[in-house]
């Protein structure tokens, strides 16, 4: 369980000398320690999630030769179990924004919260859907399995996660994060723990349109994809 901590404070110090004194990110007003591990935390939990049920079928072709179960089990038993580690990083985060409320940076308490376990699922559930959506894919086409830990960090960075949404909102690329599936979600996120960000409920509908969308499409696949995967794992 100490890697669950030790990574993200690795991982903070990093984007506090790159993003914060190298390129002199703005963090809208948020403490940049708490802005960046707050995006680590909710980021890691939805690569976590893709990363861990793209593989389903490859990993896993030893016990679903030999045993009957439902396949889906699997993929869903790695979006649950993640919750654990996203729970750790998560108490980290409270526990350092308690501290730095004592220097000047005050809990931003409220309804919005309760936004939080919403922002949540929607991470699991779009994780799940592209991540099922993957593993069926692979069982064909084992080349994917090397593209996405990098399709992961690229789209990290098209997601308003170490900069805020305001940065490049008006910038030439700007419509592009916008039309990020994952940026009215990270926005909301920011604007549930610090009054920050934007809250913008047409692009959560976006969003929320998206990821049945992709949801969809992974069960079909993947429910077709288990009847034969055998044949070409």
């Amino acid at each position: 369980p100490l890697w669950h901590l030790i990574q993200p404070i690795f991982t903070i110090v990093m984007y506090l000398l790159i993003f914060g004194k190298i390129a002199n990110i703005p963090t809208d007003g948020v403490n940049p320690v708490l802005f960046y591990m707050s995006g680590i935390a909710i980021w890691t939990y939805f690569s976590s999630c893709l990363n861990s049920t793209s593989n389903t079928f490859v990993a896993n072709a030893g016990i679903f030769g030999k045993v009957y179960l439902p396949r889906l089990v699997i993929p869903l038993s790695s979006v649950l179990s993640n919750i654990v580690k996203f729970g750790i990083q998560f108490l980290l985060l409270m526990v350092m924004m308690v501290f730095y409320s004592f220097k000047g940076f005050p809990i931003h308490f409220g309804f919005a919260w309760l936004w939080i376990p919403v922002i949540l699922l929607m991470m699991a559930v779009l994780g799940l859907g592209l991540g099922i959506i993957i593993s069926s894919l692979t069982t064909k086409y084992r080349d994917l399995t090397v593209l996405i830990g990098f399709a992961v960090s690229l789209l990290m960075y098209v997601t308003p996660i170490v900069y805020p949404l305001s940065f490049v909102k008006n910038k030439s690329y700007g419509k592009i994060i916008e039309w990020n599936p994952l940026t009215p979600i990270v926005e909301c996120w920011k604007y549930a723990l610090f009054g920050k960000g934007s809250f913008d409920i047409n692009g959560l509908l976006y969003s929320t349109g998206f990821i049945i969308v992709v949801l969809f499409f992974g069960l079909l696949i993947f429910s077709k994809v288990e009847k034969t995967f055998m044949d070409t794992v």
